[in-house]
C-alpha cells in the first residue's frame, strides 16, 4: 500500500474511532443523567452505546498500530481472547437488534400495552437474554478453536477474526466451520424477528392519516433498515458460510465495513436523531453554558 493512502486510511479510520467512541459516552450520558430518557427504548440504545464502544474498541487500536508499524505482534492467548470478545458483543449485538425491532413494534403497533408489556423486569430480562445468549452461542466454537494447532504465526488481516485463525491451522477444521454455521443460527433468527418487526411496523404507519408523520415515521424506519441491512449482509457473507476458502483481501474489505463504519452510523441512526435526545443534549448544552457565564467576572448569580 502506497505510503500516502496509508497516512490517509490511518487518518479517517482514527476519526471514525474517535466520534463512535464520543457519539456513544455523550448517549450514555444523557440516558442516565436525563430523566426524560429514563425508559426502556433509552436502556437498550444505551446498551446498543456500550456494544459498540466494546465492539470497535476490541479491533481499530489494533488497526491503527498495524497501519503504522507494518503489523502488530501479538500473542496467541490474546488473539483468541480478541477473537471471542469480537463475536460476543457482536452477536449480542445482533440480538439486541431484534429485541429493539421488537420494542418498537410494541411502542407503534401496541402502544396500549406497551407500559404493561415492556415493564424493568421485562427490560431486565430482555438484556440478560441477550448477553447470556450471546455468551453461550460463541462459547463452543472458541473452546474448539483453542484446541487447533497452528502451523503459520502471522494473521492475514487486521485482526483475529475466524478466517484466518482457520487458514492458520494444521489440523481439520471442517468441524469447526459447522459448528460456527450452526452458531451461526441465532443471526438468522434476529434477522427474521427485526424484518417482521419492521414490516408490521410499516404497515402500521401506512395507516396514518397525517402525511408528514407518516414520512417522519419511514424515514426513522428506512434509515433503521440501511444500518440492519449492511450489519447483517456483511455478517452473513462473512460467518455462514465455510470461512477457510475466502478470499482475504474481500474478507478485510468487508470487515472494515462491519468493525468500522457499521458502529459510527449506530449512535447517529438509532438515537441522535431522536428528538427527545436531541432537546435533552441541547439542554444540557444550554446549562453548561450558563452555568460557565454565570462565573464571568462582573456578571450576579441569583
Amino acid at each position: 500500500m502506497a505510503p500516502r493512502l496509508k497516512i490517509l486510511l490511518f487518518l479517517l479510520i482514527l476519526l471514525c474511532y474517535t466520534i463512535t467512541v464520543m457519539g456513544n459516552f455523550i448517549i450514555l450520558f444523557l440516558v442516565f443523567s436525563d430523566t426524560r430518557l429514563h425508559f426502556p427504548m433509552y436502556y437498550f440504545l444505551s446498551n446498543l452505546a456500550v456494544m459498540d464502544i466494546c465492539f470497535i474498541s476490541t479491533v481499530v487500536p489494533g488497526m491503527l498500530k498495524g497501519f503504522l508499524n507494518q503489523g502488530v505482534p501479538i500473542s496467541l492467548e490474546l488473539c483468541l481472547m480478541q477473537s471471542y470478545i469480537y463475536f460476543l458483543v457482536g452477536m449480542a449485538e445482533f440480538l439486541l437488534f431484534a429485541v429493539m425491532s421488537f420494542d418498537r413494534y410494541l411502542a407503534i403497533c401496541k402502544p396500549l400495552h406497551y407500559t404493561i408489556i415492556m415493564h424493568r423486569l421485562t427490560y431486565c430480562q430482555l438484556i440478560a437474554g441477550v448477553w447470556l445468549g450471546a455468551f453461550f452461542t460463541t462459547l463452543l466454537p472458541t473452546v474448539f478453536i483453542m484446541k487447533l494447532q497452528f502451523c503459520i504465526n502471522v494473521v492475514d488481516n487486521f485482526f483475529c477474526d475466524l478466517s484466518p485463525l482457520l487458514r492458520n491451522s494444521c489440523t481439520d477444521t471442517s468441524k469447526i466451520e459447522l459448528i460456527s454455521i450452526l452458531s451461526a443460527s441465532p443471526l438468522c433468527i434476529s434477522v427474521v424477528v427485526t424484518l417482521i418487526s419492521y414490516l408490521k411496523i410499516i404497515l402500521e404507519v401506512i395507516k396514518i392519516d397525517s402525511a408528514d408523520g407518516r414520512g417522519k415515521a419511514l424515514s426513522t424506519c428506512s434509515s433503521h433498515a440501511i444500518v440492519v441491512t449492511l450489519i447483517y449482509s456483511s455478517c452473513i457473507f462473512l460467518y455462514v458460510k465455510p470461512a477457510k476458502g475466502q478470499g482475504a483481501s474481500l474478507n478485510k474489505g468487508v470487515a472494515i465495513m462491519n468493525t468500522v463504519v457499521v458502529p459510527l452510523l449506530n449512535p447517529f441512526i438509532y438515537t441522535l436523531r431522536n428528538q427527545t435526545v436531541r432537546r435533552s443534549f441541547s439542554d444540557k448544552v444550554l446549562n453548561i453554558f450558563f452555568k460557565k457565564e454565570a462565573n464571568f467576572p462582573g456578571v450576579i448569580s441569583v
